[in-house]
């Protein structure tokens, strides 16, 4: 027999599936964004973090940035570095964010990216 969930954890549990569908309800074009931003930070630096991001970024739906994030590494994209670094973002109280890079796979998709931008300009 299952353990009946106490009141606080049924409130937490409809607050995740609200959060989730928050998530889902944001537009391609946020994701667009965040995709953007990956890559640029990406091709012009060794390592980032969702700091660096959030500083181009406009505001995003809670959670919005770390679940694109999560999608791009699982999508073998980017890599974690094993590092950690503090978040600037002051609701977080300075808890632990991941410091990223792109993996091969990334770097592969970017170069053809700028090639085909350079295809298409000339």
């Amino acid at each position: 027999m299952t353990r009946s969930l106490t009141p606080a954890e049924r409130l937490a549990a409809a607050e995740k599936d609200l959060l989730l569908e928050d998530l889902a309800d944001q537009s391609e074009w946020d994701r667009f964004l965040v995709e953007q931003a990956v890559f640029h930070f990406g091709t012009r630096h060794d390592e980032w973090s969702a700091n660096d991001l959030r500083d181009v970024l406009p505001p995003l739906a809670h959670g919005f940035l770390g679940a694109v994030i999560n999608s791009l590494r699982t999508a073998g994209v980017i890599e974690h570095t094993g590092r950690v670094v503090p978040s600037t973002l002051a609701s977080t109280h300075g808890h632990r964010i991941s410091v990223w890079r792109m993996s091969v796979k990334g770097l592969v998709i970017a170069e053809q990216r700028q090639a085909a931008r350079r295809e298409t300009a000339a």
